[in-house]
């Protein structure tokens, strides 16, 4: 049996119109997954309604084999870390962690040494005296952390934690929440909408698409593999083209892109056959400029170019479709380059619904 399971769950936040319809998740213990996906996509209904701070129209919430679905928030056993850090500001960071054990009426001299150890997990000794508006941001999020896997919960839910920190703050506590994760075992629900978060910290990812899940896998597979457009789409595959499939053998999809065959690697799940309209999905760093015609180019012509650090992003046209194609380096030969190569391995298709 998972650890979570939300069952056949109905739940938004106005009674008759749900976020989440007959919605279904299961999470195993130990696991670190992501809910994925853009603003309104049900990702943080998911959260609140396991840790109760939304009550399910129908389903059940059930943690550990237990049925949480009517009990309230503060009798479940689960952490919570938000995007706004909730600190105390006139409370010292001591005090912070310490706030959910005094609720529990924990010893004091228990307090202290528990308090001490988890500051010191998450790099804080010495700061114990410290007021939130002294600290950084990424100190702040630490304190936050702290205080929620002080109380040693069930579970740890995290609503985008990281997205108020600068880029390089952000590197340096996913690197901290993994090791955290790693070090204490603990099952952790994480929500975000950036995608090297997930893709990073996760062991599972749930790409989510208005209240419902799109996408189930290993961050290899969500990357590498997406299984519907949307998640294409949103994990990077910006680039779309339309043709019709011409033949199939054992390896490859033949498929006609203006009058131009381009080979798409087939997979093993796939139905598609012959004759059937399809929309193929690639990544600018997929695909690469040519100044003559090969196999599985298609004529286009350069429409800019943006230089990004370690290589140079192009707009082209290819027939009435804008592509992107990514080159290493720093690249200004526009003019030279007539032609877009697509690689046959990393090619995604779907059939296009009529």
């Amino acid at each position: 049996m998972a650890f979570i399971e939300l069952k056949n769950i109905d739940a938004g936040y106005v009674k008759g119109s749900p976020v989440l319809k007959d919605f279904n998740l299961s999470v195993e213990k130990g696991e670190l997954i992501s809910l994925l996906g853009p603003s309104g996509c049900g990702k943080t209904t998911t959260l609140r309604t396991i840790a109760g701070f939304i009550l399910a129209e129908q389903g059940s919430v059930i943690i550990g084999g237990k049925d949480y679905t009517k009990i309230p928030p503060n009798k479940r056993n689960i952490g919570l870390v938000f995007q706004n850090y909730a600190l105390f500001p006139h409370l010292s960071v001591f005090e912070n962690v310490a706030y959910g054990l005094k609720r529990r009426k924990v010893d004091k001299s228990l307090i202290k040494t528990k308090v001490s150890a988890v500051l010191e997990l998450v790099s804080l000794t010495g700061f114990e005296d410290r007021l939130p508006a002294q600290l950084s941001g990424g100190q702040r999020q630490r304190v936050a952390l702290a205080r929620s896997v002080v109380i040693e919960p069930d579970l740890l839910l995290l609503d985008e934690p990281l997205s108020n920190l600068d880029a390089k703050l952000r590197d340096e506590m996913r690197a901290e929440l993994s090791r955290l994760q790693h070090q204490l075992g603990i099952t952790m629900i994480y929500v975000t909408h950036d995608q090297i978060e997930a893709l990073s910290l996760s062991s599972k990812i749930i790409v989510m698409n208005e209240g419902l899940i799109e996408q189930i896998g290993t961050p290899e597979t969500i990357y590498e593999r997406p299984a519907t457009s949307f998640v294409a789409k949103f994990m990077g595959f910006d680039n779309s083209i339309k043709g019709k499939i011409e033949s199939l053998d054992k390896k490859f999809f033949l498929i006609n892109v203006d009058g131009k065959i381009i080979k798409a690697v087939r997979t093993e799940k796939t139905d598609l056959t012959t004759d059937e309209n399809v929309s193929i999905f690639f990544r600018p760093e997929d695909s690469f400029l040519i100044s003559k015609e090969e196999e599985n180019s298609l004529p286009v012509s350069v429409n800019y170019s943006n230089f990004q650090g370690g290589s140079t992003r192009y707009s082209v046209t290819s027939g009435k479709t804008e592509l992107s194609a990514e080159m290493p380096g720093k690249n200004n030969k526009m003019g030279k380059y007539e032609f877009i190569k697509i690689l046959p391995e990393k090619l995604i298709i779907e059939r296009v619904k009529a």
